[in-house]
């Protein structure tokens, strides 16, 4: 039983000329984000980039990143402005699975972009075939079930939990962590399926793609010149991302039922700093992805030359 029916944000800070300068900033981002992340699906739909698998993940990693960044920025800019900020209980958990169902697809994707790269530089003749259009298909499905099956173990670990009071979160938005800190039980157990179903998942996963890029490394390496500095170039934009995404999801939901002043800081990074470089990052490192951006939105005037007339 619940006697607990809103929650109370504690938010990134008490102080209010704080808050002010962090709702300008966030707002800044917030429109970077849907910026870069619409400008990238749309020049990928309408080039024939949404042919080639890369880009075809790299298509539904910009979706996820807009509405994995919606669940909780928009939230926080209102709780940035109000005295005093709320959220229902109900409205907890919707955020709760939503978060976790769009942060899991996004590992997933992640992992089926690295799975692309190290066919197509390891096994190059068998590409083709081996990452076809109904290959690909699949491997969102799967990323969409397997945010799905995450999403769905952390909610239902969460939702009986029973809240008797206080009700603060020291944090901007729900997650685990923070709740498993206010229920009126013993949370050592959830706290530990918590750390297997975040933390060792996404440690593993991360083990995973570090080893991919290693093997991708020790292939290019007698590459010529040029296709080296092409591979490179691809794998370093997407192990970027990983970093900028993994890292801080590792600190913390790899530890114990433990939280600190400074996750807030950490989840900055995944919710907002990471959606918002992505599109950057593959803008300014990916030369197809740049030429795309060019053809679709600038429409440079290519001159025509006839031939010498002849005499």
């Amino acid at each position: 039983m619940n006697n607990v029916t809103v929650f109370i944000l504690l938010g990134l800070s008490q102080n209010r000329n704080i808050e002010i300068l962090c709702f300008v900033l966030f707002l800044f981002c917030y429109i970077a984000i849907w910026i870069g992340n619409v400008l990238i699906m749309i020049s990928i739909t309408c080039t024939q980039l949404i042919n080639q698998p890369m880009y075809f993940f790299l298509y539904y990693l910009s979706l996820s990143d807009l509405c994995y960044t919606s669940t909780v920025t928009p939230k926080l800019m209102t709780d940035l402005l109000a005295q005093q900020k709320i959220i229902s209980y109900n409205n907890c958990m919707i955020q709760l699975f939503i978060i976790h169902f769009l942060g899991g697809m996004e590992i997933f994707i992640l992992t089926g972009m690295a799975y692309d790269r190290y066919v197509a530089i390891c096994k190059p003749l068998h590409y083709a075939a081996i990452v076809s259009r109904q290959r690909c298909h699949t491997i969102i499905l799967a990323c969409f079930a397997g945010g799905f099956a995450h999403s769905a173990s952390q909610f239902l670990l969460t939702i009986f939990l029973p809240f008797c009071g206080p009700n603060e979160i020291d944090h901007y938005f729900c997650d685990v962590y923070p709740l498993l800190k206010l229920a009126c039980t013993d949370t050592n157990r959830i706290g530990l399926l918590v750390i297997i179903n975040s933390g060792l998942i996404a440690l593993v996963i991360f083990v995973i793609l570090i080893v991919s890029y290693i093997l991708i490394l020790y292939t290019i390496r007698v590459y010529p010149a040029e296709s080296r500095s092409k591979a490179l170039s691809t794998c370093s934009s997407h192990m970027t991302v990983v970093i900028l995404f993994f890292v801080p999801v590792l600190f913390i939901y790899i530890r114990p039922n433990v939280t600190f002043s400074v996750d807030k800081m950490f989840a900055l990074f995944y919710t907002i700093i990471a959606p918002m470089f992505n599109p950057l990052i593959y803008m300014l490192r990916n030369l197809e992805m740049k030429n795309a951006i060019r053809k679709m939105w600038c429409h440079p005037y290519v001159p025509i030359y006839k031939g010498k007339e002849s005499m």
